[in-house]
Formats: structure tokens, C-alpha cells, sequence
């Protein structure tokens, strides 16, 4: 048996398990396995600035690519802990990364080492595993073991630390003799899905919620086909738009409380029976539960047992990865096509794509300073369907996913439930970095921005290129929004006048300064029709010099967007909704007035 480091089988596992990508801070606990890394060669290692960057990273990369699984590596104690985070929002929306890291050694763990902490423990509950492993025989059915667990279920991320004698300690191990553990996935029976289809086909006005898991499952184009099929409409939830184009005929639009449209919450209202797959029924998108499941008959579909009934009960739930499920729905809904059983939905898909065309917002304004719904409507204009956005938490996000369209899966890309500040810059980088050759544009508001900006570096280091727009109004805008509710405005206000930077009046940070001093370019507009040609440009810039490039529009201070604190039947415009075909021109439907 050839003979090697565990560090080095563990590197040989990585490329067997088909890792090419690895995002990463080396540090002292760690260095063994980066010689492992660097003798075995196959794997590119992108340097981050800060580990939880990295572990961002990971997640893009992961995001972007049916199969992708993300690897963060980082030295021991803090480096740990920083990636605590970044398995955080991965556990929270499914996404499989790995994350690796450095120890003290063994016969140190329990006396207070420099940086010895005990990450296991700490990451347990934000994974699907964390094990410290202790003995080094025991390192490839470790490794071997996260893939399997990884892929099995539910996705989500694995933790690995490292003692740094274990790593180098030799072990027996041939990688021509490994070979990946089988995947687990539950699966639907014929009888469980003929008696969801039942259910639909005894309704009248039925709707499919298409979750993040559709995606998880490469299902993507058999949710579309079923659809087509039946003749039933489909609601995205955040996590799986982009699963059916925005312009497709039986796109009803998305529901919730905030990042939601006019017209979907209104479809949903109309509806009689929602077949929910790859769903969590999260409480941004059904907000009141009394209001959303009033009147309608519910069948969840998801690849996780425990998620069906932890919000409120179906009439029918089934344990199934989405494409097993689907890959039976389509098979039987083909059957009761061929026999003339299923009903024709024309009318009810009509009328869905009849509010679309109705219920809009307003997005064009000429105001100075710029409205944010224009920025919206000139990336609209600006960045096709071939576009991946990436973006996570804010007033940003919300406007965003009210204005923007999307048009293929994995083209939304959103850290949906943990919604942590700062994600935006190293998730891009992850996303670029495993599409080199697609347009890659990044939404932030300033404070995001700031919290991870350092990473921009990384992008000009590594010549990773991409579009952030970076709205700034110098405020937490969407928690000045929610402390309405308790009548303060209070801690929320970034603004200051800059000494260095007296033309920018209070907006304080002079963010063109900061990206150009990190390596990248950067563009900053203040005239709503300065937009479209600032966009077109950057374009042309991270083509050209291959780096990162931020187009910084100033809003004005303060914008409330649309959302609402209880039920989807009561959210609150704030700002003008469309009431003439110029007002919302970039709209996926022409308007039509009432």
C-alpha cells in the first residue's frame, strides 16, 4: 500500500470527490495540509483576506453549479470560529461546503494551547457534521464520510479539524482503490404522487410553490415541464427564482412579506391548492399563516422528513428529493394527458399573467438624488437573462427582488435565511470564480459593503472580475424602516463629512477611494441618467483589466420600500405604484391600467 501523510490522502480524497476549487487562509496548524495541497497540485487555492470570506467564497462557488461543493480551509482557534458564520447561512439554505480546519496537537487539546479551541463542539449545531479527528488512520473514511453526508438528505455543510500531528503522520492510503460513499436520497412512490395530483386536479385554481430544493436537485426543467403539463401556474419562493423564467407564461410572480410582488401575493389569493416543493414555508414568504393557508388544500414535497408539518400541517406531506418526486409527477401527468383527464387551466393561468400586466410598481423616477427603483429599472435595461445576481440582506435585496428580473436557476443566488451583512463581496468572488466567463453582478447596500470590502483585494489579486452595484443612501435603511414600529430612528444614521473627501457632503465614506485603493475600479453616479452608461462601462472595465468593479449610485437618504409586518393582504407601498406604462418600463408585462 503506498504510503503518504494524512494530510496528503486527505488532499487526494478532495480531488477524487471532485474538488478543483478551494477558497482559504493558511496559518500554523494549518501549513501541513497546504504542503499537502501544494505537492498534489489539481486544486486551485484562491487566497481570502479573511477567513470568513472564505467561507462566503465557498458558498458561492457552491451555489453557482449543479455538484459544486465548496472547500474553506483556515489554521486553528479563531480561524475556526470566523467560519462559523459562513456554515451558518450554508446549513440554513442547504448548501454543501466543507470546511477545514488546523488543531493543536492532540496531546495538547485540553491545555489551553495557543489557538486550541474546541471548533467541533462550537460548529455542531451549524452543520451536518464537525468532528475533530484524532486519530490519523482515521482521516480518509472522515473525508470519505463528509461527501456522503453532504450529498445524502438534505445538503448542507461538514466541518473537519485537523490536529496538525495527525496531518502529518503517515498513513496507508491508495487513491486508486477509493471510491465515494452512495449518495442517499428519499424518494416518492407512484401511490403518493397520484394522490397529490388527485388533490390538484380537484381544484380550480391551483398553484405550485417552487423551492431552493428544485434547484438543490438539478430539477429544474422537469418542475417546468410539469407545469407546462398541468397548466399550472408557478410562484418562485426567493430561494428558487430563476427556476421558471420571470417571463414564461406561468410565472404567477413571488409571494411574502417583503421581497414578493403585487401581483404574485394577489395570484396566490386567488388560489385553491398549492403543491409546495423544495419549500420551507419561511415567514417571509407566508407571513401571517391564518391569512396564507386560509381556504386552500396544501401537499409539501421535501427531500428533508422533520420539515413537513414544522410550520403548519399539509393535507398531504411527502418525504422526496424534488427530482425524484417530479421525475414521478411528470411520468403521471403524461399518463392522464394521453387519456384526456386533465382539466384545461387556461383561463386561471390568463388570469395570473392579467395582474401581472396590472399590479405593479413604480419605477421610474428622474429625482436627485436617485430613487433606488431606477437604479433597478436601468440594470434591468443594462444586464441580460444570461445575469447572475448576488446579493443577501437589506433594503437592496428586498427593491431588488421586487424590480429586478431573472430568467434562469442559479441566476438568483441569495443567502436567504441567516442574511448576514458583509456576504455579498466574497459570495461574488466564490460565483465568478466558478463561472469565469458569465456576468457576475453583485447588489449591496453601503453597509454590506463595508463589512467585507477587504475581500475586494482578493478579486484584484486573483483577477477575478465582476459588477457590484452598490447603492448608498449612508443609512441601515431597512432597520430604519422596521423601528417605525417603535417611533425611533435610532443608531441607524452612517452619515459624516469626510475631511478626505468634502464633495460627498455627509455621505461619509468615499467608496471610490477605498475600491481603488484595493486594486479595483470604481465608478460613483448621482443623475438618474448616468446609470445605464455607468453600467455598460463597468462591463467593458472587468473585461478589460479583469477585476472587480463597484458602480456606487447615490440615493436619496431615505426610502421606504413595499412590505408589510403581518399577512401577505396587507402590505404596505410606501412609495407611488404604477399607474402609466412609463412608470414601470423595464416591467417583465407591459402595464395595463385597472
Amino acid at each position: 500500500m503506498p504510503r503518504m501523510t494524512a494530510a496528503r490522502a486527505a488532499v487526494e480524497i478532495l480531488k477524487l470527490e471532485g474538488v478543483t476549487n478551494a477558497f482559504g487562509v493558511p496559518g500554523a496548524a494549518i501549513n501541513p495540509f497546504y504542503a499537502a495541497l501544494k505537492a498534489g497540485g489539481g486544486i486551485d487555492h484562491t487566497l481570502a483576506r479573511h477567513v470568513e470570506g472564505a467561507s462566503h467564497m465557498a458558498e458561492g462557488y457552491t451555489r453557482s453549479r449543479a455538484g459544486n461543493i465548496g472547500v474553506c480551509i483556515g489554521t486553528s482557534g479563531p480561524a475556526g470560529t470566523d467560519m462559523i458564520t459562513g456554515l451558518y447561512s450554508a446549513i440554513a439554505d442547504s448548501v454543501p461546503i466543507l470546511c477545514i480546519t488546523g488543531q493543536a496537537p492532540v496531546a495538547k487539546l485540553h491545555k489551553e494551547d495557543f489557538q486550541a479551541v474546541d471548533i467541533a463542539s462550537i460548529a455542531k449545531p451549524v452543520t451536518k457534521a464537525a468532528t475533530t479527528v484524532l486519530e490519523a488512520a482515521q482521516v480518509p473514511g472522515v473525508f470519505q464520510q463528509a461527501f456522503h453526508l453532504m450529498r445524502s438528505g438534505r445538503p448542507g455543510p461538514v466541518l473537519i479539524d485537523l490536529p496538525i500531528d495527525v496531518q502529518l503522520t503517515e498513513i496507508e492510503f491508495d487513491p486508486e482503490t477509493y471510491q465515494p460513499l452512495s449518495v442517499y436520497k428519499p424518494a416518492a412512490s407512484r401511490a403518493q404522487i397520484e394522490k397529490a395530483i388527485g388533490l390538484l386536479l380537484a381544484s380550480e385554481r391551483p398553484v405550485i410553490v417552487a423551492g431552493g430544493g428544485i434547484i438543490n436537485a438539478d430539477a429544474c426543467e422537469l418542475l417546468v415541464e410539469f407545469a407546462e403539463l398541468t397548466g399550472t401556474p408557478v410562484i418562485p419562493t426567493l430561494m428558487g427564482w430563476g427556476i421558471l423564467a420571470d417571463d414564461h407564461e406561468l410565472n404567477a410572480g413571488m409571494v411574502g412579506l417583503q421581497t414578493s410582488h403585487r401581483y404574485g401575493n394577489a395570484n396566490f389569493l386567488e388560489s385553491d391548492f398549492v403543491l409546495g416543493i423544495g419549500n420551507r414555508w419561511a415567514n417571509r414568504h407566508t407571513g401571517d399563516l391564518a391569512v396564507y393557508t386560509k381556504g386552500r388544500t396544501f401537499v409539501h414535497v421535501d427531500i428533508e422528513p422533520t420539515q413537513l408539518g414544522r410550520i403548519f400541517a399539509p393535507d398531504l406531506g411527502i418525504a422526496s428529493d424534488a427530482k425524484a418526486a417530479l421525475e414521478l409527477f411528470v411520468e403521471v401527468a403524461k399518463e392522464l394527458k394521453a387519456a384526456g383527464r386533465l382539466p384545461d387551466r387556461s383561463a386561471w393561468a390568463t388570469s395570473t399573467q392579467e395582474r401581472k400586466a396590472r399590479l405593479q410598481r413604480r419605477t421610474h423616477f428622474d429625482n436627485v438624488p436617485l430613487k433606488p427603483q431606477r437604479v433597478y429599472e436601468e440594470m434591468n435595461r443594462a444586464f441580460g437573462p444570461e445575469t447572475r445576481y448576488v446579493t443577501t440582506i437589506g433594503l437592496s435585496q428586498i427593491a431588488g427582488a421586487q424590480m429586478l428580473h431573472v430568467y434562469r436557476p442559479r441566476h438568483w443566488i441569495n443567502c436567504g435565511q441567516a442574511g448576514p451583512l458583509g456576504w455579498t463581496i466574497p459570495a461574488a468572488l466564490g460565483v465568478a470564480t466558478a463561472d469565469p466567463e458569465g456576468q457576475v453582478v453583485a447588489l449591496s447596500g453601503d453597509y454590506d459593503f463595508q463589512f467585507m470590502l477587504e475581500e475586494l483585494a482578493v478579486g484584484a489579486q486573483h483577477n477575478i472580475p465582476y459588477v457590484h452595484v452598490l447603492v448608498n443612501n449612508s443609512y441601515l435603511g431597512l432597520i430604519r424602516q422596521a423601528q417605525r414600529n417603535l417611533d425611533i430612528n435610532f443608531q441607524v444614521n452612517l452619515e459624516f463629512e469626510n475631511i478626505n473627501s468634502p464633495e460627498l457632503g455627509v455621505y461619509g465614506v468615499d467608496h471610490v477611494k477605498v475600491v481603488e485603493g484595493l486594486g479595483c475600479k470604481a465608478i460613483r453616479v448621482t443623475e438618474p441618467d448616468q446609470l445605464l452608461p455607468a453600467f455598460e462601462e463597468a462591463k467593458k472595465l472587468a473585461a478589460e483589466f479583469r477585476v472587480p468593479v463597484v458602480v456606487e449610485a447615490i440615493l436619496e437618504r431615505v426610502t421606504n420600500i413595499s412590505m408589510g409586518a403581518a399577512g401577505i393582504d396587507a402590505i404596505n407601498e410606501w412609495e407611488d405604484i404604477a399607474t402609466e406604462p412609463g412608470h414601470a418600463p423595464t416591467s417583465i408585462r407591459p402595464f395595463v391600467a385597472s
